[in-house]
């Protein structure tokens, strides 16, 4: 955490003055002779700057006032500025309004009067590191529970896979893991809320960005959000440019933009309610209106809610479910596409209106390629399998699925053990955890692809964390794809379907 005092006086022996004072008071410090000079010890971090009123005029609030504008949320850089004339001088009035955390002191300056000033910024300076680092210790924090929130989910649904399939006309079965399905599925979106958290706040979210429609975007959304307004019985009606939309983005982000919306509007909209979603192509922008009938909002609130963690009370007082960052995170999802959310209403009672703007691309879609529906092979030898996991019961449901599917299945409870299956017999596909103890799977994957017959084998690594330096980390190890827990049975058929050159992998017995 950098505490120095950057001087900026480039004339007179203000400067040198200051420096002696400060250093005989144990505050660090550094002299900076020019502009350039300035900018260039910014970058590397400060406690504070003392500068004087004449050398704001040869470049000083220029580079101050960059530094400020691009200063991160936690940091309020504190400046202490010696005058003349005090808030008469107009290049003081200029430098609190571009500055904002400005100390001044009129000259002459006593030395007591100077060192306390400078040491009791720098106290304050301790305070905004110490918020950073307590974001810091958050953002680790969340992204962890999503790894530890994604462990127990995964074998849940995989369990639930099993049951459906053992007991496919079984009405009391059907209606039980219809339930589990859909309330894994919320747990997972709550799951996946936390971590984009975690991710934008450190700078790890980067959009995946490919051609898509926006009718398959909002088929998805009516997917996600049809029920749920249907079990409060509120109507939700669509009107929706019948052309097609090209959009270049992230699918998925784009989807949970327009998701995180229409979810939120159900959720304070009272029952026999009404949403109305229409679209519109203005030039190059998607325009997106969600409109309810809901609890409305107040002048007040409009800004407020795209806050993280803000949560809107009903008329009755009481704290809506949820947590909190379903618009923020929708919010920041349509900025980095270059699109706005904006919220409206006429007032408590009257229901909300959200603006949502996004890009759209002139050019069609190129032409694709049609998908493969190569099975993955006609011989008669089974598909071998080596399912990896620590989490036993994870592990278990999930080689329970590909026995059903008439697969031979083995099962390794860690990177070790996953490494001697494979010398003792190649697998055709190796689905395998991350974060286990001893040896992880990176490390295990590195020691397969080194074995002979390695490079044929369709290694899928199955984890709770999305992040993209894992998703970097697993290809560096060897692994042809990286799926985020807990996963859909269905995608891992997919995968191995398009990749394998048998028979078709998931061949359900009967």
């Amino acid at each position: 955490m950098e505490k120095r005092v950057l001087i900026y006086a480039p004339s007179g022996q203000d400067a040198v003055l200051a420096a002696k004072l400060l250093s005989m008071a144990g505050v660090d410090n550094l002299i900076t002779e020019t502009s350039t000079h300035l900018a260039a010890e910014l970058l590397i971090g400060v406690g504070a700057v003392l500068t004087v009123e004449e050398a704001l005029s040869s470049g000083g609030l220029k580079v101050l006032g960059e530094c400020v504008q691009r200063q991160p949320a936690w940091s309020d850089l504190p400046i202490v500025l010696l005058t003349n004339r005090g808030p008469d001088s107009l290049s003081v009035r200029q430098a609190i309004a571009v500055l904002g955390n400005v100390t001044l002191l009129e000259r002459p300056v006593r030395t007591l009067t100077l060192i306390t000033s400078l040491q009791s910024v720098l106290r304050a300076r301790e305070k905004q590191y110490q918020v950073r680092e307590t974001d810091r210790r958050k953002d680790e924090f969340l992204a962890s529970l999503g790894h530890e929130l994604r462990n127990p989910l995964a074998p849940i649904r995989t369990s639930m896979g099993v049951l459906a399939h053992l007991y496919p006309d079984q009405a009391p079965v059907k209606k039980v893991t219809d339930v589990i399905e859909r309330q894994v599925t919320h747990l997972t979106r709550l799951v996946d809320d936390l971590l984009d958290v975690a991710r934008i706040n450190s700078g790890k979210i980067e959009l995946q960005r490919d051609f898509t429609t926006f009718a398959a975007v909002m088929g998805h959304v009516t997917e996600l959000c049809t029920a749920p307004a249907a079990a409060r019985r509120v109507k939700i009606d669509f009107a929706l440019p019948e052309e097609e939309i090209v959009l270049y983005a992230d699918y998925a982000r784009v989807v949970q933009i327009v998701a995180n919306i229409l979810s939120n509007a159900v959720k304070f909209t009272p029952p026999e309610g009404y949403i109305s979603v229409r679209a519109t192509v203005d030039g190059d922008t998607l325009k997106i209106y969600i409109r309810d009938t809901g609890i409305g909002l107040e002048a007040a609130a409009l800004g407020r809610i795209f806050a993280m963690f803000e949560q809107s009370r009903p008329p009755s007082g009481q704290i809506a479910s949820g947590l909190g960052i379903g618009l923020s995170l929708a919010r920041q999802f349509a900025e980095m596409h270059g699109g706005s959310v904006i919220a409206s209403s006429e007032g408590l009672g009257k229901g909300s209106e959200f603006a949502v703007t996004l890009p759209v691309v002139s050019q069609t879609r190129p032409d694709q390629q049609p998908q493969s529906e190569t099975s993955i092979g006609q011989s008669d030898q089974r598909p071998k399998i080596l399912v990896v996991d620590d989490n036993r019961d994870a592990a278990d449901s999930l080689q329970a699925l590909f026995e059903m599917e008439n697969c031979n299945v083995a099962t390794a409870y860690d990177g070790f053990e996953a490494v001697q299956a494979v010398e003792q017999a190649m697998p055709d596909m190796i689905v395998m955890d991350l974060g286990m103890p001893s040896m992880d799977g990176y490390e295990a994957a590195r020691r397969i692809r080194k074995k002979p017959g390695s490079k044929d084998v369709l290694m899928i690594a199955l984890t709770g964390w999305g992040q993209s330096d894992a998703r970097q980390r697993t290809i560096e190890a060897g692994f042809d794809h990286h799926l985020i827990k807990p996963v859909n049975f269905d995608e891992i058929k997919r995968l191995a379907d398009g990749r394998l050159k048998r028979q078709p992998l998931l061949r359900r017995v009967v």
